[in-house]
Formats: structure tokens, sequence, C-alpha cells
């Protein structure tokens, strides 16, 4: 019973990985990059902004991807939109803790999540 248990976990391991394998692709077809865990992020946080492409400072690019990851994180709860400040960036508040995963997992979950925003998003099929 164990080895079915873990053999369904390797399985949806694998799926996950050929699935965020398939987004960086596409996302390379559409942008001309191949991006990291990072990129995707910030591609997400620069939609979420909705001011377009521009130039941004480093510490813009990490808070684009810190609202990357709420957004990513609302679909399930752990994050709600408050609303936007004077210079129109999204601010999130936590409404529950994560999980406590080690790395490898907490990079799982978050990948889940950036495709079932791409999903509901219409860019990749569910």
């Amino acid at each position: 019973m164990l080895n079915t248990y873990f053999c369904r976990m390797e399985h949806a391991a694998a799926d996950l990985q050929v699935r965020w394998l398939k987004l960086r692709i596409k996302l390379k077809e559409r942008f001309g990059i191949k991006p990291d865990m990072n990129g995707v992020l910030l591609l997400i946080g620069i939609q979420e902004l909705g001011q377009g492409p521009q130039e941004f400072s480093k510490e813009q690019k990490q808070d684009l991807m810190h609202i990357a990851v709420c957004k990513v994180l609302a679909q399930s709860g752990y994050y709600v939109y408050e609303g936007d400040d004077e210079e129109g960036w999204p601010h999130y508040a936590s409404a529950q803790p994560l999980p406590p995963f080690n790395l490898i997992e907490q990079e799982n979950f978050l990948k889940d999540h950036i495709l079932l925003y791409f999903q509901q998003n219409g860019f990749i099929e569910p």
C-alpha cells in the first residue's frame, strides 16, 4: 500500500514538472525567453500591476514578484486582495498561514498555483 502511495506521488510530481516545462516553453514562444521561477513571477507581477511594460528597479522587481506570489496563492485563500495604493500597486494581506513545506514542496506548491493562474487566464489549457 505504501509503495502505491509513493508511486502516485512520484507520478504527480513528474506530471507537475512536465506541465511546468510546457508553460515555460509557451512563454518562450510568446516572449522570446524561457523564464525560470523568478521570471515567471515577474511576468505575473507586471500583468497584475497592469501598467504595461516599463523599466523597473531591483526593488520594484522584488515587489512585483511578491505581488505575483500573493495573487497566485490568493486562489487558495492564503492571501486576500486589499486594494491598490495611490500609485496603483496592488496590496494583499495574509489570510492564513502557509503549510510547513520543505523547499522542494514549497516550490512545487507555488508551481501548481502558477499553472492554475495561467489556466484561469486562458494562457494554457487545463
